[in-house]
């Protein structure tokens, strides 16, 4: 079995952009791509806040271009899924639920962070056509309409207050009488006219037309009443998990299970494995900054080989 000097473990703006730059700094990178290639910009249909797009492009596509961008400069791809790594020494190995079997001399970790969400029944086919996870990405689309945001932490406060710029009307939906969100962003929240709080209340249904979303229904924790609200969009504010269960404890990670890096740098705890994307982001979480650090984590493992060789 022959040693790379680079494997990348998923894809997304993140690993597309990390290999892109190895794969012209000649490290013949391997991106080992996961269950959804390209992440979760391939779920987002319109794309309008990626640079160098003004009429917008949609997310498969621009994770389509990434991809093949990389691989016209040689990186190589594989559609499986990394399911266990040992970074004891180098050269590190990578095991895949198919099997296969590498080692390599650096490692680029760019696994992602998945939203999290409801578990309704039309729930994800509804992504993109009402339902969304970021605010950022997607409140410039509902400019003047009524939407609501699903949770009770600093996520959903985030979300609200963002989409308070755009909505005529924001809710916030939670199931509980009070928020666990820090006091500042509570009373941001609190403080805001366009946002309305609805306690007490969880998500039940997604109403929705061949158009989208059109309405929600909702039911009161306390009472178990149901009653139906007419609503352009719904926003899941209930948080990320970051994609990291597979390197175990060889990795330090912060309290919510993000990579935690060296300063704005995107080296790990373990010298010549870095990271880079939502798996070490939760305050950005956008596809630029994502592909940024892919950039910056590309060159941190060319400038590592360069300082301590090969093994």
């Amino acid at each position: 079995m022959s040693t790379r000097d680079l494997i990348i473990i998923g894809s997304g703006p993140a690993g597309y952009t990390a290999a892109l730059y190895s794969a012209r700094a000649n490290l013949n990178p391997l991106v080992i791509m996961g269950h959804e290639p390209g992440g979760q910009l391939t779920t987002t249909t319109d794309v309008e806040n990626f640079p160098g797009f003004p009429e917008g492009i949609m997310g498969p596509d621009l994770m389509e271009n990434m991809k093949k961008q990389a691989a016209r400069f040689g990186a190589e791809y594989l559609t499986t899924h990394v399911s266990d790594v040992d970074l004891s020494q180098r050269p590190f190995k990578v095991k895949c639920e198919n099997g296969d079997e590498f080692t390599a001399q650096t490692l680029i970790i760019s696994t992602g962070a998945s939203a999290k969400y409801l578990g309704l029944p039309n729930e994800k086919e509804l992504i993109g056509k009402g339902v969304s996870a970021c605010a950022t990405c997607d409140g410039f689309f509902y400019r003047d309409q009524i939407v609501h945001v699903v949770g009770g932490g600093d996520t959903a406060m985030e979300e609200a207050m963002f989409l308070s710029k755009f909505a005529s009307k924001v809710t916030i939906v939670h199931r509980r009488d009070e928020f666990r969100a820090s006091k500042p962003m509570q009373d941001r929240v609190f403080k805001n006219e366009k946002i309305d709080i609805l306690w007490d209340h969880e998500v039940c249904e997604i109403v929705a037309d061949p158009t989208g979303v059109t309405a929600i229904k909702v039911k009161n924790t306390k009472t178990g009443d149901i009653n139906e609200r007419a609503t352009n969009g719904l926003f899941m504010g209930i948080g990320h998990t970051p994609n990291t269960k597979f390197l175990g404890k060889q990795i330090n990670l912060d309290d919510h299970g993000f990579i935690v890096t060296q300063g704005r740098h995107p080296d790990t705890n373990v010298p010549g494995v870095f990271a880079c994307g939502d798996v070490q982001d939760s305050y950005y979480r956008q596809a630029i900054t994502a592909a940024g650090s892919g950039c910056s984590a590309a060159m941190r493992s060319e400038r590592f080989l360069e300082e301590h060789g090969r093994v």
